[in-house]
């Protein structure tokens, strides 16, 4: 899927079916469904991708010292873009979005 496709599908009801988690916890995010993506990033915190959608969560509502932990648990350094651009960083380096 194209990263497009996966930006139009905010507008839906439901993710795109066949998503990996951490592109369902970022579908949610981008819908600014914090908890529902908070959700999908807890239960898979061994997971580096899951782990840097965890920190720009904690990023987004303003709790930075929680967002470094997991910033350092996703082995990346602290995001100081726009979230809105760290966003796009991450659906586009998804696996399931082409480029």
């Amino acid at each position: 899927m194209t990263y497009e496709f996966f930006v139009a599908s905010l507008s839906q009801s439901q993710p795109p079916t066949g998503i990996s988690a951490v592109l369902r916890g970022l579908w949610h995010a981008g819908r600014q469904e914090w908890n529902l993506a908070h959700q999908i990033a807890q239960a898979n915190d061994q997971d580096a991708w899951h782990n840097w959608l965890h920190a720009y969560l904690h990023r987004q509502e303003g709790d930075l010292g929680n967002a470094a932990y997991w910033y350092r648990r996703a082995g990346r350094p602290v995001y100081s873009g726009p979230l809105v651009q760290e966003w796009e960083d991450m659906v586009r380096a998804q696996s399931g979005i082409a480029s």
